[in-house]
């Protein structure tokens, strides 16, 4: 409606000068109104001079007004006095849309303070930087935990820790890392945890820092408590009848009734015991032997080699190793990849450990089932890592021993050794990775590896 008025106005300016102008050659055509065309000249300069002052007040006003926006500059004021209703009406709509930005940037103030008190307070630390290392956002956390007044850069942490900006530069989406730290001869363990997001065409990190130490702690005193339940139990095991028959033999052999010691003489029942007492003895103890060897190859892991290879790969070599035992059991097993030229960075080797392990205990699960069924299951997830989830539809696990299953030599199979899935969850941390599982007994397992 403004600029429609301000047309009008242009147009019937642009009149009565083309109006004046004829006018003015109508009287130079007539000699005897040489004053009145030189007086018309003049009216005629008077009203291109308010013309185009009128054409450029509205353009400076437009300049200034956009010139306030673009500098957020909300303190100007548009206001005219006897240029007209449209003149009016353009300022009373440019201070309607600048009360409008007003509005909005006191908006977008509070959201951004609510925000700032929000990472400020929370416990957690909190860093965001872009690719190339300039720090765009951290809390008192941050500060707290690194011991730093102030980050411009991630290079500036160079001095918290050797290594450490570069650990934090190479951290990708969804990876999650622990990190060491020595800070006033206090040590920290520092669970650390990334995402991406996208903020003026950059790509910028935001990693989250928490000190989980005494967590830790709480952890390794626990399983140090588990594992040292479990070695004592098996120790004990083998322990408790070497002793008893070594006690057994010596009485056999020995006799103590005076006070020398005297070797009895033995018949052919006696020789015989003693002779199973020995070998009893021998057994126990290279089965004792055996579990210590047991033990020590569960801490020699040997180092990944990694390639880039297909997942489905994994699947081909374990379905050709057990394929024939599994039809024996009458098992079928299924496995689907999405997309189907999946690509993983592993080692082939340990992982194919890892697989045929799992799928091991799912056959043992749903043996003599009806209708016994694996299925193998391979995407990507919304942090772009890879899951594979292998699932059974066999017995389940009770409840009460879920949370040890993962325990070095706990089984609750009448043959296992208990290393299996120990030793596939240190292969996975050793990948970066994880496996987890979900079961409900008597409808089956899923177990999840995830890359």
């Amino acid at each position: 409606m403004v600029f429609r008025r301000f047309r009008i106005q242009v147009i019937l300016r642009l009149l009565l000068l083309t109006l004046s102008f004829f006018l003015l050659f109508y009287l130079l055509d007539k000699t005897r109104y040489n004053v009145t065309a030189v007086i018309l000249t003049a009216v005629i300069l008077i009203q291109l001079i308010f013309l185009i002052r009128y054409v450029e007040r509205t353009n400076r006003k437009l300049t200034q007004f956009l010139q306030s926006i673009k500098y957020s500059d909300f303190s100007s004021s548009f206001s005219d006095q006897g240029l007209g209703k449209s003149f009016e009406d353009l300022n009373r709509s440019f201070m309607e849309v600048i009360e409008e930005f007003k509005k909005y940037r006191a908006e977008k103030e509070e959201h951004y303070n609510y925000l700032q008190t929000v990472v400020q307070h929370v416990n957690i630390g909190i860093i965001a930087y872009s690719r190339d290392g300039k720090v765009d956002l951290f809390n008192n956390s941050v500060k707290r935990l690194l011991k730093v007044r102030h980050i411009r850069l991630i290079s500036d942490l160079e001095k918290v820790k050797k290594g450490l900006p570069e650990t934090l530069l190479n951290l990708k989406a969804g990876e999650r890392t622990l990190i060491r730290l020595s800070i006033k001869d206090e040590l920290l363990q520092i669970s650390t945890y990334a995402t991406e997001f996208r903020m003026r065409g950059e790509d910028y990190i935001l990693v989250t820092l928490q000190d989980i130490s005494s967590e830790l702690d709480e952890k390794e005193i626990e399983s140090w408590q588990k594992l040292i339940r479990v070695l004592t139990h098996e120790i004990s095991n083998s322990i408790t009848p070497i002793s008893s028959l070594a006690a057994t033999v010596r009485e056999m052999l020995l006799d103590e009734d005076k006070d020398e010691l005297l070797l009895k003489a033995l018949d052919k029942e006696d020789l015989e015991g003693v002779q199973g007492a020995i070998d009893t003895i021998q057994k126990r103890s290279q089965g004792l032997l055996n579990f210590v060897e047991v033990y020590r190859n569960l801490t020699r892991i040997p180092k990944p080699n990694f390639r880039y290879f297909k997942v489905s790969e994994i699947f081909e070599r374990s379905q050709q190793l057990l394929t024939p035992r599994m039809n024996e059991l009458g098992i079928s097993c299924s496995n689907k990849v999405f997309p189907p030229d999946l690509m993983v960075t592993a080692d082939p080797d340990l992982i194919d450990q890892v697989m045929i392990n799992i799928i091991l205990n799912a056959m043992d699960a749903v043996k003599g089932r009806d209708n016994s069924e694996i299925s193998i299951l391979t995407t990507v997830n919304n942090n772009n890592r890879v899951v594979i989830d292998i699932k059974d539809n066999g017995v389940g696990i009770k409840p009460d021993i879920l949370d040890k299953i993962f325990m070095p030599f706990f089984t609750s199979k009448k043959h296992g050794s208990g290393i299996g899935l120990s030793l596939s969850r240190q292969i996975m941390h050793l990948h970066k990775g994880s496996v987890s599982v979900k079961s409900q007994p008597g409808e089956g397992s899923v177990f999840t590896l995830t890359f």
